[in-house]
């Protein structure tokens, strides 16, 4: 997957976390847009320029193409102190949807399409969107409804189709697209192919902007046609009809990092919370000191302490085992996705007026984190694919037991 642990000692993974932890409180929470705003580009270039010299930008990608060279087992905390501020991540160059889309890359495309798109993407140099839901009735929790179709013609791939909520496609360079490839016919059985598309090929076109209550990814989540898009052989993304395969080495880890970089926040929406704790007396005693107000500051730090646990985990797996690493993410997510929600809801109430109104980052915090229970799979999604796995190891495993007895 990536850089092997051995190659970096604990006393350097200490540095480079105490250097994005100085980087983040130093540098990036100052120059963070008042509640509500998005980033501008202008701030987000010259911070991505000190992130470079600071030593600390692309932390997951490999060292070959620009980045740190971390492996997924050390991304946790360094991408925790990343997510301390809303725009971290971005400074950094490991947000959504790019941090994904170059994991993928890094590990499936050809050298020449690393050259092509990972490096420049790595750099900061452009951005990408990755296009596999769609309007209705297309692929949404259920990828085999997939519409988006994709057919050769005189050496070349012909791809028609539309995609929604495509992250980040205002400012992309360019777009992974999912498309269904063979056979057309029977979609529960269909092959799908990935394609590397230019956003200003001819046919590309992005006709809505979809406002949603987050603004942390730049460029948005708009709507995107794609209307007999010509792409060549080399722009295939992989092996063609292995789409579905490719999907997993991209949302696993990148569930996993949404968990990170949202807990990161959570921690810091904590430290607002029992900071106006202490400060805050009412009844006679601080606030800290409330038998009601400590079970919600407990409950915070156990939702924390738990994901952590967690994340590591899947982490660790994902590095050894890739397939059950992917099992073990969409746990993660669950959790994790709901527990951040917990922590900065409580942080809102321990603030009172305070962390509903702009003076406070606390009710933009909520806003950015509530899609996560819906991105890259919604909760209730989730829990059907763990309950299905969890019946199925137990058919096995009577089905074992009996073997056995025989």
């Amino acid at each position: 997957m990536t850089t092997p642990t051995e190659h970096w000692t604990r006393e350097q993974l200490a540095d480079i976390r105490t250097r994005v932890e100085r980087f983040i409180d130093d540098i990036v929470i100052p120059q963070e847009p008042a509640p509500g705003q998005t980033l501008d580009l202008a701030t987000r270039d010259q911070l991505r320029v000190a992130a470079q010299e600071a030593g600390i930008f692309a932390p997951h990608v490999p060292q070959r193409w620009g980045g740190l060279g971390l492996p997924i087992s050390h991304w946790p905390e360094i991408f925790e102190a990343v997510g301390r501020s809303p725009i971290g991540p971005v400074v950094l160059n490991c947000m959504a949807p790019d941090e994904g889309n170059m994991h993928m890359l890094s590990e499936i495309a050809t050298e020449e399409q690393k050259r092509k798109y990972l490096s420049p993407l790595a750099s900061g140099e452009t951005s990408s969107c990755f296009g596999m839901t769609e309007p209705h009735p297309g692929a949404g929790s259920d990828p085999s409804q997939l519409q988006t179709l994709a057919r050769r013609e005189a050496g070349q791939w012909v791809i028609h189709g539309e995609k929604r909520y495509s992250s980040g496609a205002n400012h992309a360079g360019f777009m992974i697209v999912m498309a269904k490839t063979e056979p057309h016919d029977d979609p529960a059985s269909a092959g799908a192919t990935m394609f590397i598309v230019s956003m200003d090929a001819p046919g590309v076109s992005v006709p809505r902007q979809i406002d949603t209550i987050d603004r942390t990814i730049g460029g948005g989540h708009p709507h995107v046609v794609l209307d007999e898009v010509r792409v060549e052989e080399d722009d295939v993304l992989g092996e063609p009809h292995q789409g579905f395969r490719y999907a997993q080495v991209r949302l696993g880890p990148a569930r996993l990092t949404h968990c990170m970089r949202w807990l990161g926040l959570a921690t810091r929406a904590q430290e607002i919370a029992l900071q106006r704790a202490n400060e805050r007396e009412i009844f006679d005693a601080k606030l800290s000191e409330q038998g009601i107000a400590q079970v919600m500051i407990a409950d915070s730090e156990i939702d924390i302490e738990t994901s952590r646990s967690i994340i590591a985990r899947t982490a660790r797996l994902l590095e050894d085992d890739p397939r059950a690493g992917s099992r073990l993410s969409s746990i993660a997510k669950v959790h994790c996705s709901e527990a951040v929600h917990r922590i900065i809801d409580r942080a809102v109430q321990l603030c009172g007026g305070d962390g509903v109104s702009m003076d406070l980052p606390l009710a933009q915090y909520l806003n950015e984190v509530r899609p996560f229970r819906i991105y890259d799979g919604s909760s209730e999604t989730h829990r059907w694919a763990i309950a299905r796995r969890a019946a199925h190891r137990q058919r096995q495993n009577a089905m074992h037991a009996v073997g056995t007895d025989q």
